[in-house]
């Protein structure tokens, strides 16, 4: 007997943490922190999008075993936000024999959507749901934050990055693995203890590699104008020769690959290329669209009537 009913994977109800309370950026406090957040109107500091990202691992494993630490790609368009004490739930649909992309996506306990996203495996730069997404964005009319940013532009330098268990990770995140792994939703032996894997190492979390790729990201010196508050709003990270290793040196390169605009919004979506330490050979890529907040710009009504 068989059916064509759709068939789906989901892990348990989670409450995710707020890590980022004490973010700082570009000498101000990020909508993370929960004064600043009210000032925006929003009811309280989010937690990180990628934190989510966790959610969803142990579900991909059980798909596609070791292989998806290796050459997995989640690809995520965030929802709504979620605050401290709120419950979410990821899903995952379930392949046929030999698919090697899915969707994904998850909720809070009363249904309300988080994220949704593409999980592929062995995907070609390109196919996932975020580069469908940025195939789809119109050109922006005019930008006042963004007005000195420009499709093409490279970071300035490269930026020698790694992720030590008690690494203490910046002012972008106050916190270092080992704080992490005491708070996340679904835990491993493999992020922590180096015996319990097949590469001989412990490996970092999916939501870490966001912070591995980012805790840095000020060195690119993208001249975005300041003080302005901004969040994720799109985020892909690609395995492309994985895992990345805890203790383990890389370096980053950085390109601004599209440019969009919402009514609230100013975005630039860079695509941050994750090398070995010797810059050769490309071990993953991270996909961010930063959405900057028109008006937490102050002089942002001045210069648009300018322009």
């Amino acid at each position: 007997m068989s059916f064509d009913t759709p068939l789906y994977l989901c892990g348990p109800l989670r409450e995710p943490k707020q890590m980022l309370a004490d973010q700082e950026y570009s000498g101000h406090s990020s909508i993370h922190d929960d004064s600043m957040a009210e000032k925006l109107g929003f009811r309280a500091g989010p937690i990180e999008g990628p934190t989510h990202f966790s959610q969803f691992t142990p579900l991909l494993v059980e798909i596609w075993g070791q292989a998806w630490f290796e050459r997995g790609c989640f690809s995520s368009h965030f929802q709504n936000m979620v605050v401290e004490g709120e419950q979410v739930r990821a899903f995952v649909e379930r392949p046929a024999p030999g698919q090697t992309r899915v969707r994904c996506w998850a909720e809070k306990a009363d249904g309300t959507p988080v994220l949704e996203a593409s999980a592929s495996i062995g995907a070609a730069p390109g196919e996932s749901l975020l580069y469908e997404r940025m195939a789809k964005l119109r050109a922006p009319e005019k930008l006042v934050i963004l007005a000195d940013l420009h499709v093409g532009m490279k970071g300035a330098a490269d930026e020698k990055v790694r992720m030590d268990p008690d690494q203490h990770m910046g002012k972008l995140y106050p916190f270092s693995l080992n704080q992490k792994l005491a708070g996340i939703t679904e835990n491993s032996p493999w992020y922590s203890d180096a015996s319990s894997t097949p590469w001989g190492r412990a490996v970092i979390p999916t939501e870490m590699v966001s912070v591995l790729a980012e805790y840095t990201s000020k060195e690119a010196e993208f001249p975005v104008k300041q003080p302005v508050i901004g969040l994720f709003a799109d985020q892909e990270i690609r395995m492309i020769d994985g895992p990345l290793l805890v203790g383990e040196d890389y370096l980053i390169r950085r390109e601004i690959v599209a440019l969009s605009e919402s009514k609230r919004t100013e975005s630039y979506w860079v695509l941050s290329r994750i090398y070995d330490a010797s810059g050769e050979v490309l071990k993953a890529e991270m996909l961010l669209n930063h959405a900057t907040l028109k008006h937490s710009y102050a002089n942002y009504e001045a210069e648009a009537a300018a322009l």
